[in-house]
């Protein structure tokens, strides 16, 4: 069973959001491996098929005998092939295939199986594949491509493989995640560069014993790995992926190929202020929105709770239900270019809102600067390993009576003084022209987060219970809750 945590959202640039999390999840299908680009079928080893354990890995269900991930970044596209050796009962489960993808950017095509019985005996998959939606976030689609297959006894060999092909004129943020969910014989990763924008590899966990560090001929990176170890996950674990075996992939545009940390984030901070500034420089439209908002004798207090107030009335497509392609098209949202698009249509992604407030707070005569983000639920940031694509998400800093106020309400159900969890107690690098500076968020404070519990009981003579029980849900727990249960 393919299994992922995707990564965030559309909340970088109008135009990179959307990459990244494509790549994300590119990063995440890594988890299994990829086929030859052939889509050929590799020959079974008699020891494969007689084999009933791996000393390596005793209790297993099953193990991937062999995965491959052949990843190319100027097409874009990748291949994907799987082996899966079922050891017991409870091994038949991966039979049942899942895919994730994005509708929006990607299609999976080319999906073949077959099962290899102990006796040799081959049976080629020719059942149906279903689409099923997992989740939209943050205006991107989250679907499984399924499927089942069938009649695979205990000791049988399981192969799949297939074909991603990605929209163009992305570059990503790309990733091969080494550990998986299972014990794993062999395994080979490549990676076709694309060469218009510069390239770092980096492994921040290490690389499984016994593993050559990748390399380069040709514009090809490749690394081949064995006997990689199951990873398990457990409730309430950090993000998995970062403590998985892996390997990141971090281009960078042709100008900064930066080598020392410092220099680095300076080249990043600039381009990124120019970015945001470009974006929220749209002065006549905003001064006339502030006006409509707020009274110019209001305290500076007021005038930035009625801005947040009032930036959160303004339709947040990215926490929207998914759409079909015909709903989309008779809708026709016009693309976004600054704030005043924002503001005049009524309509903008995540992080467009959150840059509206930017604008109209500075436009109030309020101090206030852009703050990049890399949220804890899916990083352990370390600005040392120079990797700005992990600076996910975008809040906004006012300046009042000498205290930074944090807020970010582009994040639906967020109000006003509070952050998302994800994003607080966590290192973000607040723009300037000169670079930038690194600013902690703080941590929540402990009466910002409640859940009051009350009930009438009544105790009756059989020894039951019964009542009505209420909670009451305050704080970071209420919009928690709120955005899960959004739908």
């Amino acid at each position: 069973m393919l299994r992922f945590g995707c990564i965030r959202s559309e909340r970088l640039t109008p135009a990179i959001g959307a990459a990244r999390c494509v790549a994300a999840l590119g990063c995440a299908l890594a988890l299994t491996g990829l086929p030859c680009q052939a889509m050929d079928w590799l020959p079974v080893s008699p020891e494969e098929l007689a084999m009933t354990s791996e000393p390596q890995a005793p209790k297993a269900p099953a193990i991937y005998l062999y995965r491959q991930v052949d990843r190319d970044d100027t097409s874009p596209d990748e291949t994907v092939y799987v082996r899966i050796k079922i050891l017991t009962e409870e091994g038949r489960k991966y039979a049942n295939v899942e895919i994730p993808y994005f509708r929006d950017s990607e299609s999976i095509r080319a999906i073949q199986a077959r099962t290899i019985k102990p006796n040799g005996e081959i049976s080629v998959f020719n059942g149906q594949i279903f689409d099923n939606t997992v989740v939209k976030y943050r205006g991107q689609r989250y679907i499984n491509k399924t499927f089942t297959i069938p009649d695979v006894p205990v000791g049988s060999i399981i192969e799949y493989q297939f074909r991603r092909d990605m929209a163009e004129y992305y570059v990503f943020n790309s990733r091969w995640i080494l550990s998986a969910d299972l014990f794993t014989k062999h395994a080979k990763f490549s990676l076709q560069r694309y060469t218009g924008f510069s390239l770092r590899w980096t492994w921040p966990y290490g690389l499984p014993p016994g593993t050559d560090p990748p390399k380069e001929v040709r514009d090809v990176i490749r690394l081949e790995t064995h006997d990689v170890p199951a990873f398990v996950s457990e409730d309430y674990m950090p993000p998995e992926d970062l403590m998985k075996y892996r390997v990141e992939f971090i281009y960078e545009s042709t100008d900064n190929d930066e080598r020392e940390s410092a220099a680095y984030w300076k080249h990043y901070g600039k381009r990124r202020f120019h970015d945001v500034e470009d974006f929220v420089d749209a002065r006549r439209a905003m001064a006339g929105a502030v006006a409509q908002v707020v009274a110019p004798d209001d305290p500076p207090e007021v005038k930035l709770q009625k801005l947040y107030a009032r930036v959160q009335q303004i339709r947040n497509i990215s926490f929207e239900r998914d759409k079909t392609a015909e709903e989309e098209k008779r809708e026709h949202l016009k693309p976004i270019g600054d704030v005043g698009d924002v503001w005049k249509r009524g309509y903008g992604n995540g992080e467009q809102i959150t840059w509206l407030l930017l604008a109209l707070a500075r436009a109030a005569g309020l101090q206030a600067d852009a703050l990049l983000v890399a949220t804890r639920d899916q990083y352990f940031f370390n600005p040392d390993e120079m990797n700005g694509n992990q600076l996910n998400t975008n809040v906004v800093v006012v300046k009042l009576n000498d205290k930074d106020v944090f807020l970010d309400p582009g994040t639906a159900f967020t109000p006003y003084g509070v952050l998302p969890w994800s994003e607080t107690g966590v290192t973000g690098l607040r723009l300037s022209k000169d670079g930038g500076n690194w600013q902690t968020i703080p941590m929540p404070l402990v009466a910002q987060s409640k859940v009051l519990c009350q009930g009438r009981m009544q105790l009756k003579d059989n020894g039951t219970l019964e009542g009505k029980l209420t909670l009451t849900f305050t704080g970071y727990e209420a919009q928690t809750l709120r955005l899960e249960e959004r739908h």
